[in-house]
């Protein structure tokens, strides 16, 4: 199935999207992981990117568009996917279906992900990513077994520039301006389907397990 989650910085579209991907077998697309590799590379691309990343604001939709438009041609994305992190506004949305569309493809749910803005800041705030594997811990919710320390591989834990303070802010307004009338576009469509974030990380999965096995149905 061709599927998106939505929801704001914090909501746990990447915890979700990994899980599904590897119980359904469905690539993960996520523009975020694509983009630090990017900046991992260097070049001018990648510094342009590093800038928006960095102060919480969208990378434009010109760069964007590009990427996800070669990831989606990959072979292993041509009978299923879950998109995290992409569409963020409504061009995107249009281009992402006119991309379907032209292989005879559509999308077939749109997850929103509900959680309050205090819950989503203290999330992003207390989050850190290994540098070396890109596991993620939280320092509140989801702490190592020692601190600073993957888990995962021994690699250094650190907080990305764009999970810090001072761009959280900023993150949740850009979401509020671009990305929440995504909601509106993918209910329109019929496609729009709510999962309740708060809770446990496995009553959240099992209600997109429920909405995948029944083919999008509502």
């Amino acid at each position: 199935m061709y599927t998106l989650l939505l929801g704001p910085p914090g909501s746990g579209k990447g915890t979700y999207a990994t899980r599904l991907s590897k119980k359904r077998g469905a690539p993960h697309i996520s523009t975020g992981d694509i983009f630090r590799r990017l900046k991992e590379q260097g070049g001018e691309l990648a510094e342009e990117v590093a800038g928006y990343m960095s102060a919480g604001e969208l990378v434009p939709d010109e760069i964007v568009n590009r990427v996800v438009r070669e990831r989606l041609e990959a072979e292993d994305c041509q009978e299923s996917f879950l998109l995290d992190g992409y569409p963020r506004n409504l061009v995107q949305a249009q281009l992402l279906d006119q991309m379907l569309q032209a292989k005879g493809r559509t999308l077939q749910v749109a997850f929103q992900i509900e959680v309050g803005e205090e819950t989503l800041k203290k999330r992003i705030s207390g989050r850190r990513t290994c540098r070396s594997c890109g596991e993620i811990f939280n320092v509140f919710t989801l702490k190592p077994k020692t601190e600073g320390v993957c888990d995962r591989c021994n690699g250094e834990l650190y907080q990305r520039a764009d999970d810090r303070e001072e761009a959280v802010a900023n993150r949740l307004q850009v979401y509020g301006r671009e990305t929440a009338p995504l909601i509106e576009y993918y209910e329109k469509s019929g496609i729009l389907r709510q999962v309740a974030g708060e809770g446990g990380i496995d009553q959240a999965l099992a209600a997109m397990e429920a909405v995948l096995n029944k083919g999008g149905g509502g």
